[in-house]
């Protein structure tokens, strides 16, 4: 590629993460500067304290967002993808872990998983609650409509889903750089009126402030994360857009305009005391203030879109790590792979979120729901990535703590700060959070074992083909047998001897491997093993990212066993299992409970894999855990 291509290439990409990575972060402004000075609790707005709490929002923006998500977290990347699933995935195999430790490291990552799906449904309503809020500015009278409006603007987001976010998502990174441009003119205009506030920039102001007010400075803590929310979705859409366009548009446009916009709210503070009610929107001169509503409505639905989107990708790479039961996934987009649609999350989030609106009624009454899981979602990707620095990177451990125990220091005190906000409405996340962690670690303990009554109770499968031999009764075609378990007779295949009394000339078993790893080569795909002229062990290898297509990969351990492929020739042999719940070892009874009604719900084997519906055979078994 030549250097003016890859010149355009890379503004085109920095174009596009401006629309995806950075829309959460990118609406902050609307709502933080304000919820900061709330939780001031009658702090006076004098040139000190306007100084003080623009010096920690500044410089908490650049410690966490630039210094430890940009500077340090992006660099610990699974194969180029980032986010908390693909660096737990990361960490299990670099770190050498006693089982214990292992367990600990997951219900980590667990946690700050199931905390992202909480952020899912905090963020679209804040966002767009908070953006129709200014037409109470623009017009007191409109106020009443505030509710209704946001409730229709989240159904009509959430309803488009099934279409895919391709014809959208072109018009994302243009309306999000106007957005962010605005911002910059707005704090602009507002700071050559006011250039006092600029000193800002200077720590002094947040260190004497945190000195004069510490408990104040405590509590204000608390509001201030609401201006780094969005730090998780630079680390997890890196493998969308690369390293490069997601540090190009943080350091060029997003962090600048953020920081002018902070500022610029600040000066307006300063000359005018009463703007607190609404800073944002009174910076907005009053001939584009409902233009200005428009932008940041469209900028608030496509924050929500990019959490949306993050949420089923997080759900996909859980379901083929095996964290989750099957859900049925759908592609929007016949050339992007990462263009998913899962009709199950995309009502439940719509459900929850209206539920959410109704209860919360305004952004303020929300941001104290929002900053609790943020700060946990932080605290649990600082802990993944010191174990990730001093496994894979060989640090020592005094380097390690050096470096990590500050990031650590920050993350405990935003913690604190927004466990404050507990009863007012930081149990949402909390308790959302505590229902996905209790989903994601009972389907993976009731997959172990589920595969280790399967293996304690079935034959060996060497030892089945020996006594076989040649004297089966052999009906032409090719039988596939899906099977976790290679080691063992399928109950599919053992339930086909003893129902039909026969064998298929050819006897595929069939083992799907997600490996720890986003994307598998195609020359990688297939690992076999040919057991007899009747008996054949395939292994088809996917990443968490890839797509399952068995007929697809099939085609491929085909041409490598040197055999005619014919799919109408074939038939799939696919187990469903009934588990029951019996008293003694095994998980708690609720828990063998959830496990089984999940386990019940989950999407057809068939379908997950894209095998065709007519080549597909189900046969019945019962497993006790």
């Amino acid at each position: 590629m030549s250097q003016a291509n890859t010149k355009t290439s890379l503004q085109a990409m920095t174009l596009a993460a401006l629309g995806v990575v950075f829309g959460d972060i990118g609406t902050s402004p609307l709502y933080a500067l304000k919820e900061s000075f709330h939780a001031a609790h009658g702090l006076g707005i004098n040139a000190e304290n306007v100084l003080g709490i623009l010096s920690i929002i500044f410089w908490c923006i650049m410690l966490i967002i630039s210094v430890k998500y940009v500077g340090i977290v992006m660099r610990a990347d699974n194969n180029g993808e980032g986010g908390i699933m693909a660096l737990l995935a990361l960490n299990l195999r670099k770190a050498k872990l006693s089982p214990q430790k292992k367990l600990i490291l997951i219900a980590i990552g667990f946690f700050g998983t199931a905390l992202f799906f909480g952020d899912g449904i905090i963020t679209p309503a804040i966002s767009v609650l908070s953006a129709v809020e200014g037409l109470s500015v623009a017009a007191p009278s409109l106020n009443t409509l505030v509710l209704p409006i946001s409730i229709m603007i989240l159904v009509v987001l959430f309803f488009v889903q099934k279409h895919g976010t391709a014809f959208v998502g072109k018009f994302f990174g243009p309306i999000t750089l106007i957005w962010f441009l605005a911002l910059g003119i707005l704090g602009i205009t507002s700071i050559i009126q006011t250039p006092l506030v600029l000193g800002m920039l200077n720590p002094y102001w947040a260190i004497h402030f945190i000195y004069a007010h510490p408990l104040m400075s405590f509590f204000i803590m608390g509001a201030v994360v609401l201006t780094v929310t969005g730090g998780e979705a630079l680390y997890a859409d890196m493998g969308h857009f690369g390293v490069k366009p997601i540090r190009l548009g943080w350091f060029l446009i997003v962090m600048p305009c953020l920081v002018l916009n902070y500022a610029g709210q600040g000066a307006l503070l300063l000359r005018n005391p009463s703007a607190i009610e609404n800073p944002f929107y009174l910076l907005v001169p009053e001939w584009i203030l409902y233009p200005m509503i428009v932008l940041a409505t469209l900028a608030a639905v496509i924050a929500s879109q990019a959490v949306i989107s993050g949420v089923f990708s997080l759900a996909k790479q859980a379901i083929q790590l095996g964290y989750l039961p099957r859900l049925t996934i759908k592609h929007t987009s016949e050339s992007e792979e990462g263009q998913i649609y899962i009709p199950f999350l995309n009502w439940l989030l719509l459900a929850s979120i209206i539920i959410l609106v109704l209860i919360f009624q305004t952004s303020s009454n929300l941001a104290s729901a929002y900053g609790l899981a943020v700060t946990l979602t932080m605290l649990c990707d600082t802990l993944l990535v010191a174990v990730f620095i001093y496994s894979a990177w060989k640090w020592s451990l005094p380097k390690v703590l050096l470096l990590i125990i500050p990031f650590l220091f920050i993350d405990l005190v935003l913690v604190g700060a927004t466990s404050l906000k507990m009863f007012s409405g930081g149990w949402v996340p909390l308790l959302i959070g505590a229902m996905a962690f209790t989903i994601l670690m009972t389907w993976k303990r009731g997959r172990e074992l589920t595969f280790a009554k399967l293996e304690q109770n079935t034959l060996a499968l060497e030892l089945f083909v020996k006594s076989v031999g040649d004297n089966g009764n052999w009906v032409k075609g090719d039988a596939v047998f899906l099977t976790g378990t290679p080691n063992v007779v399928p109950h599919a295949m053992l339930h086909n001897m003893k129902h039909n009394k026969v064998l298929h000339e050819r006897n595929m078993l069939v083992t799907v491997v997600v490996e720890d790893i986003p994307h598998i080569e195609d020359e990688n795909r297939i690992s076999f093993e040919t057991l007899n002229s009747h008996f054949y062990r395939i292994q088809i290898h996917y990443g968490f990212k890839d797509e399952p297509n068995i007929p697809k990969a099939l085609i491929t351990a085909y041409q490598a066993l040197d055999m005619e492929y014919d799919l109408m020739n074939m038939s799939f042999f696919i187990s469903r299992d009934r588990i029951i719940s019996k008293v003694g070892e095994g998980m708690a009874p609720w828990r063998e409970k959830l496990f089984i009604s999940m386990q019940r719900n989950t999407s057809a084997v068939s379908d997950f894999y894209q095998i065709p519906s007519n080549r597909v055979v189900e046969l019945g078994s019962q497993i006790e855990i």
